[in-house]
């Protein structure tokens, strides 16, 4: 075997993997990759990149149908399902560059396309190579799970990794999940043409704030996306062009299924014991995202927590100061956003109203503004939506937004939360006019209402000052 000896060895070629990588070569330590399937990982192929590209299809689709109150005459638009499966791997194409083994090797990366398993501690053999490193960067991420339901294996399974291959229109899509992807893909293909049922175990949409999530469930439904809840999947059966799934509320056929019921860490391949890296689901790991064993670290989806794309990305640049500095971090997960790409877009930053009135009680102060007072959401026919602001004695903790781009919006409450900012901070912002941005502004103008625009000693002392203004 070829023997390698490397300053840090990074196993996984997605976000996390891929952000630490570019980071440390460029700051001088000898970095070597292994990446033993597609560059780029899960979000660039199977995840973020393909699915907001489909996404986009069928808002186009929808635009279509619905121009009506604009003065445009609405239409049936004609879909050709396989070619916006291309627009989708085109998109995948001109994105890849960016994350291609050619570039990295161009930043003095040392790409080598095979899986690695650890031998010992601080040794990972890949192929026919043998790395020994000073420091280890897990990033190899998650896959989908798909569960063993009774049957399953007599019928075919969609995924992530596979339904963006699929060229051929579903008839009628069955989706097990109610999650964030179950129902972005429910959406999508419902505005291209196709029947949908979504089955939910438990609550759609569940981990997300009810108030919002029911803004965007009763959108899909109003689409004509058919979402069963309480209904979990016990027994599959296939006949022919049709699959049924058995639930302990009803049967429910369609001609194609897709599974997103959740991910699990892709930890099966490394040899973890070996290495004496602690494990159940997922690695173990500190506030530090260093695992049992010093010299390793793990990043993104496989550490458990957050399983988000831009989570891998915060976690892979939090290590380059332990790993090529010698000095201590520690990665939080209070400012951390996420958003769900359905229209309308449902984001979340810090804790939502329910967790926040469980940690902080009669502390907590909810302030709210709705999308249908915001004059750039009225001239666009946007109204539909909603943000929250938690507050405690003056500093957000958290912030739901439902509503056209919340994904956008929520940035900023990211920022004001991550950097511990009081609400005045938003406030004193002056948000060009008309934005939605107006929205964040107003909300947090809200916080100043009881205690200026209400209050009688204000109006008291305002009374005396012009009484004797000269």
């Amino acid at each position: 075997m070829e023997e390698i000896k490397t300053d840090v060895l990074v196993i996984g070629a997605g976000s996390g993997g891929l952000s630490f990588a570019a980071g440390a070569s460029q700051m001088g330590a000898d970095v070597t990759l292994l990446e033993g399937h597609k560059m780029g990982g899960d979000c660039l192929n199977f995840g973020c990149v393909p699915s907001k590209a489909l996404i986009a299809a069928g808002k186009q689709a929808q635009a279509m149908r619905s121009g009506e109150k604009y003065g445009v005459s609405p239409v049936s638009p004609k879909v050709d399902f396989a070619a916006a499966k291309q627009h989708v791997h085109k998109v995948i194409d001109t994105i890849a560059p960016v994350d291609s083994q050619e570039r990295f090797e161009g930043l003095g990366v040392r790409v080598i396309r095979e899986y690695g398993a650890f031998a010992d501690k601080d040794t990972v053999v890949a192929g026919s190579y043998r790395i020994t490193a000073r420091r280890i960067v897990i990033a190899t991420g998650s896959s989908p799970l798909v569960p063993p339901i009774d049957g399953i294996d007599t019928v075919t399974v969609h995924t992530n990794e596979t339904i963006f291959d699929l060229m051929e229109k579903p008839d009628h899509l069955v989706i097990v999940g109610g999650g964030p992807i179950g129902m972005e893909m429910a959406q999508a293909h419902v505005r291209l043409g196709c029947k949908v049922t979504v089955i939910e175990g438990a609550k759609a949409m569940g981990k997300d704030d009810p108030e919002m999530a029911a803004i965007v469930l009763d959108t899909l439904r109003a689409e004509g996306v058919e979402i069963v809840e309480g209904a979990k999947a016990q027994r599959i059966s296939g006949k022919g062009k049709t699959i049924t799934v058995h639930t302990d509320n009803g049967d429910f056929t369609g001609s194609h299924l897709l599974m997103a019921v959740g991910r699990k860490a892709n930890i099966d391949r490394l040899n973890l014991d070996a290495a004496g890296i602690e494990h159940d689901r997922a690695i173990k790991v500190g506030p530090d995202l260093r695992t049992t064993n010093r010299r390793v670290y793990a990043i993104g989806d496989v550490a458990g927590g957050f399983q988000f794309t831009h989570v891998a990305g915060y976690h892979g640049a939090t290590v380059i100061r332990p790993i090529l500095f010698g000095l201590p971090a520690k990665a939080r997960e209070d400012h951390i956003p996420w958003a769900t790409y359905t229209q309308p877009e449902l984001a979340q930053v810090g804790l939502t109203e329910a967790q926040a009135r469980e940690r902080h009680g009669r502390a907590l102060e909810v302030l709210r503004f709705p999308f249908h007072e915001n004059d750039r959401a009225i001239a666009e026919g946007k109204t539909k939506g909603l943000i929250k602001v938690m507050v405690v004695k003056g500093r957000p903790i958290g912030a739901s937004i439902v509503g056209e781009q919340a994904g956008e919006l929520i940035g900023l409450w990211a920022l004001v939360i991550a950097n511990k900012l009081k609400i005045g901070a938003v406030a004193a912002m002056v948000a060009p006019y008309p934005t939605l941005g107006e929205i964040s502004k107003r909300a947090a103008g809200q916080y100043y209402v009881p205690r200026l625009f209400e209050n009688p000693t204000v109006k008291k002392v305002v009374g005396l000052v012009q009484r004797y203004l000269p």
